[in-house]
């Protein structure tokens, strides 16, 4: 049985890194996606980070240590984990490369796990992007940082999950990608403290924050970077990652049905 399953496994990952390279290798023939994705987290980083620094009265480093965890996982990763997979999920059936899926050899779970592997690859590089600008100005971080990366790469999980439900449930063209991802998502940002710290909010916002999965990652990462425990927001985030992965791939593979039929 195992001499069966190691080769599956291995046609299985092939197949995955396949997808995630082609992806990959047609955004950096685009070149404006990657660099969008570097210069958004960077601006965002110097703007939150000179708000806070005069709002709370801190030197610019010790700002960059408040900003930087939910600058990271509130807003990079939202837009290119997130708003990436919904864009290439639409993408995909506009170009009938589903189409051409069910021709090939190629399994749908590779190619599922491929576009997770893409963006996650993204999601990595934006996190390291971010850190090293800011520790580089002086912040520091003493927090757990094996814990922290656990904590991106469920935030990306997370995000990728919620892209392939809109991206396959709710979006048909490639034109209402920016609509839902702003509807759905500006509202969620703002309340989970990625613009502004969630310290300001009034109980009533917080208690609504509560059931925001974006304030559990930036609360997450926050308070893991600072040292601090963090079990509570870190369980909800692992809870909501493995629910959304799931609920995921099952839109994917009733758009699979669906295409078929078509």
């Amino acid at each position: 049985m195992n001499h069966l399953m190691a080769p599956s496994i291995v046609r299985y990952w092939r197949e995955t890194i396949a997808v995630a390279q082609r992806i990959l290798l047609e955004l950096v023939r685009r070149q404006r996606s990657l660099i969008f994705w570097a210069i958004f987290p960077t601006l965002l980083l110097f703007l939150n980070g000179a708000i806070t620094a005069e709002r709370a009265q801190l030197e610019f480093a010790a700002a960059l240590e408040v900003v930087a965890p939910p600058t990271l996982v509130g807003a990079a990763l939202f837009f290119s984990c997130l708003g990436g997979s919904v864009a290439t999920v639409v993408a995909e059936r506009e170009q009938n490369t589903l189409k051409r899926l069910f021709l090939s050899p190629l399994r749908g779970v590779s190619y599922f796990l491929g576009i997770v592997v893409a963006h996650s690859a993204i999601g990595v590089g934006q996190a390291l992007l971010v850190f090293a600008i800011a520790l580089i100005l002086g912040a520091t971080f003493p927090g757990s940082w094996l814990l922290a990366m656990l904590i991106i790469l469920l935030s990306i999980l997370a995000y990728v999950g919620v892209g392939f439900i809109l991206g396959t449930q709710f979006a048909r063209r490639t034109e209402d990608v920016n609509a839902l991802v702003a509807a759905f998502g500006v509202p969620l940002l703002i309340l989970g403290g990625a613009f502004m710290p969630t310290s300001i909010f009034p109980d009533s916002l917080l208690q609504l924050a509560r059931f925001n999965p974006i304030f559990h990652m930036t609360e997450a990462l926050t308070l893991t970077m600072a040292n601090e425990p963090a079990d509570e927001h870190i369980g909800f985030l692992s809870m909501f990652a493995f629910a959304m992965v799931i609920t995921g791939w099952l839109s994917y593979r009733r758009m699979l049905h669906l295409e078929r039929r078509l």
